[in-house]
């Protein structure tokens, strides 16, 4: 009992000297730290119960399809492969990667989950011959499969004002390794302090005193995440007691699964360009093209080692750092028992497998992506698309779209001063569904600037005549093919009092011709003597149809006197294309929310179609065109066997060059000419055209079938009256007519017999071969 009276003596004797600090530092801490501790503890639980993370919204390429017939060559398969982050590792074993052996091609598929239900990873077997898929087998059940897709390259990103790339993941979903290597390297006792670790800031504060630099930090992985989430870079006092502090109240209050799930997906680990990499999930994909399941150890032994310095180890600037950071961390792993000696070994022994771009496509295709945007903005605004962590699937076709833009390439560039001053747009489209897959708005490829294709409205010349003659063969008691049409002058008086005198490309007069030979010659002056027994105002009507406004009213419309953009004109072929289906050309198939459901899918539905036998007669006679007359080379240059149907187009003083083409699978339509709107020197046949040899040339497709559509019979047709005629007679030519339209009663050829024995000459027209053309 005689210590208490001497602790009272001794309390007594020292409490004069800490009276003062003694109330000072119970005022702080009532009076300002137990506040500041509540202010901070609400921020804290506000930030955690709230915890989004703004993640950008990926624009994706079509899947693509692979089944037995599709066309195919090892160029084009080639091409999708790298575009869409797969890599020849030459074993095909791992999620994204391939090999090749002789023409088949083993492929560790991602799997993906898209707007059509998608598809689970898998190795295939995809075997290739005479330019299509042979066969595609299931190596894990070593089945044949009819269809699979490839999961689609990602080709734009919509972020927002953050710029973060970030893909959210559970930690369910974390690799196991990746989990216990973080904490190896960057906090072993994780699981046991309360936010600081005051023996790892011993160690670390010993290691540097040693080292005489900082070697070792002593920050647990509670604290990084605070100085993510909540704080700046600086090194001073106040920020390391925030960081301290809030880093034991969210301890307090949330479990340590919660935590780490927040840090494996907020952790900086690299940059491209103002986007910033967070997360292991997106540093997966930035560095290797996978995702962070399909990570091997050595890959997780590098991201994790990453998480020091992002910037100092980034291993496409400085992969020499890297790999020692890399092999550092995999010794690591050895000493916490993570992985054996032999595996690290063996882990060391490989190259560090980065993949040459990062996997953050900004906007790989602008042109395109503008149709997608002004496709989607009426379902969902600016701040969804930027932080909706949506994903739109679109119908691009990678290998559609690279080898437009080089088909345009090539082309300026053979041009030598003409093609240095023209520009270029083109749209490719899928023949049969209207499906949008490639947009070039510029000869420059990723020109963010003017988009030609969707924006420039220039005359489209001859390019308009297929739609003349198919508003006359949709009166088919009237006209056919054979149906002579007057190539004779013409002069009309216009609105302003000057005299319209068009005349043809060759300069030339040909007399009575038949249909078929009009178009294929795009003889200007049989269309419009055609045009006007028509009627230019139904011609009008029939192109408002599609939506256009302002169609010139004048018979020059019969010249192609109206101004379009190139994706307005691709809108008028893809009826012919598409058999006579009205279709919108559609770029987006469908919006897939984070969890990969379905909220938002595009779809168009075909009806019976219209005029369907005038619009196979007419793509029999654009056959015709690229057979034997202005689109002739197509076929000289080894294109033949496509059977492709296409219209060559040029208007007034050569300012434009169009061509419009299709085969049995794609669409396209290519415009050439100067923004200034100066003559061009060229021709549809002598720009455009040879632009779309260029792709077709590389790009698999199908052709076109050759005979004529169904409803359609062969006839012989005296073609000057345009009826039903015997084969032997002069000047009858075979051309498919609507099945039933004709009599069946055959013209004779007696008086025509008797004519030639008096003396009588040939009086039919130029075969459709022989007659030189340049439109």
């Amino acid at each position: 009992m005689a210590f208490l009276p001497r602790l009272r003596s001794f309390a007594s004797a020292v409490w004069p000297w800490v009276r003062i600090p003694f109330w000072v530092c119970t005022g702080l801490l009532f009076g300002f730290v137990l506040p500041y501790t509540l202010v901070l503890n609400k921020r804290v639980q506000d930030r955690f119960n709230d915890l989004v993370f703004a993640v950008p919204t990926r624009i994706y390429a079509r899947p693509l399809p692979l089944a037995a017939g599709t066309p195919m060559t090892p160029a084009a398969l080639e091409l999708e492969l790298t575009f869409s982050g797969y890599g020849n590792d030459g074993h095909g074993q791992v999620a994204g990667t391939w090999t090749k052996d002789g023409s088949a091609y083993t492929i560790a598929s991602r799997g993906y989950a898209g707007p059509d239900g998608g598809e689970v990873p898998k190795r295939i077997r995809v075997a290739l011959g005479k330019g299509q898929v042979a066969s595609v087998k299931d190596l894990g059940s070593n089945k044949v499969i009819p269809l699979t897709h490839l999961d689609p390259a990602r080709i734009a990103t919509l972020y927002g004002a953050q710029q973060e790339e970030r893909r959210i993941v559970r930690l369910a979903d974390v690799p196991p390794l990746l989990i216990g290597g973080l904490q190896a390297v960057e906090d072993r006792d994780f699981k046991h302090h309360f936010g600081i670790d005051l023996s790892a800031i011993l160690r670390a504060s010993f290691a540097n005193l040693r080292a005489g630099h900082t070697v070792q930090g002593g920050s647990t992985l509670t604290q990084q995440l605070v100085r993510n989430l909540f704080l700046d870079r600086d090194q001073n006092f106040s920020r390391k007691f925030n960081e301290a502090l809030m880093s034991i109240l969210i301890e307090a209050h949330y479990d340590k699964s919660r935590i780490l799930e927040a840090y494996v997906n907020e952790v900086f680990l690299g940059q491209q360009g103002s986007q910033a990499v967070h997360g292991f999930a997106a540093a997966s994909e930035f560095y290797f093209g996978r995702r962070m399941e399909d990570l091997k150890p050595q890959e997780m032994a590098l991201l994790i080692g990453m998480v020091k310095g992002p910037s100092y180890y980034d291993p496409r600037r400085y992969p020499d750092r890297a790999l020692s950071r890399r092999n550092l961390v995999l010794d690591l792993f050895v000493e916490t028992g993570l992985i054996t000696t032999d595996q690290a070994t063996a882990y060391k022994a490989t190259p560090l497998g980065i993949v040459n771009n990062g996997q953050l496509p900004h906007n790989r295709f602008p042109a395109f992506m503008q149709l997608v945007r002004a496709q989607i903005t009426s379902d969902f605004d600016d701040d969804a698309l930027s932080n909706g962590n949506l994903s739109v699937f679109t119908t691009l076709d990678p290998a559609a779209q690279l080898y437009a833009e080089q088909a345009i390439t090539a082309t300026t560039n053979s041009l030598g001063k003409r093609g240095e001053a023209a520009q270029a747009a083109a749209v490719v489209t899928e023949a049969q569904t209207g499906a949008v897959l490639a947009i070039v708005g510029s000869k420059l490829p990723g020109d963010q600037g003017f988009n030609r294709a969707l924006d420039a409205r220039r005359q489209i010349g001859s390019l308009v005549k297929p739609l003349v003659y198919l508003v006359a063969l949709a009166n088919p008691d009237r006209w056919n093919l054979g149906s002579p049409v007057e190539d004779s002058p013409v002069s009309m008086r216009q609105p302003d009092g000057t005299m319209w005198t068009p005349k043809n490309d060759d300069n030339d007069i040909h007399g009575s011709v038949p249909m078929v030979d009009g178009l294929v010659h795009s003889w200007n002056l049989a269309t419009i003597n055609l045009g006007m027994s028509v009627g230019v105002s139904r011609i009008k009507a029939f192109l408002e149809s599609f939506g256009l406004t302002d169609v010139n009213p004048s018979p020059s419309l019969l010249l192609g006197a109206v101004d379009m953009s190139p994706l307005q004109a691709t809108q008028l072929y893809q009826y012919i294309a598409a058999d006579g289906h009205a279709l919108p050309l559609v770029a987006v198939r469908g919006v897939v929310d984070n969890s990969g459901q379905t909220i938002k899918r595009y779809e168009v539905k075909t009806g019976a179609g219209e005029y369907q036998p005038a619009v196979r007669l007419v793509t029999w006679a654009m056959q015709q065109v690229v057979r034997s007359g202005t689109a002739a080379s197509i076929g000289n240059s080894g294109l033949g066997y496509l059977n492709a149907a296409g219209k060559t187009g040029t208007s007034n003083d050569m300012r434009d060059s169009w061509f419009a083409g299709f085969t049995g699978d794609h669409l396209a339509v290519f415009w050439m000419g100067r923004d200034d709107n100066k003559p061009s020197g060229l021709y549809g046949a002598t720009g455009s055209l040879r632009a779309w040899q260029e792709l077709f040339r590389k790009l698999p497709t199908r052709p076109l079938s050759a005979a004529p559509g169904e409803g359609l019979e062969m006839a012989w047709i005296n073609t000057s009256d345009g009826k039903r005629s015997e084969a032997g007679c002069e000047g009858a030519r075979q051309l498919p007519v609507v099945a039933g339209t004709l009599s069946q009663d055959a013209e004779g050829c007696f008086w025509q017999h008797v004519g030639n024995l008096f003396g009588g000459g040939d009086s039919s027209p130029a075969p459709a071969s022989t007659v030189p053309t340049r439109d």
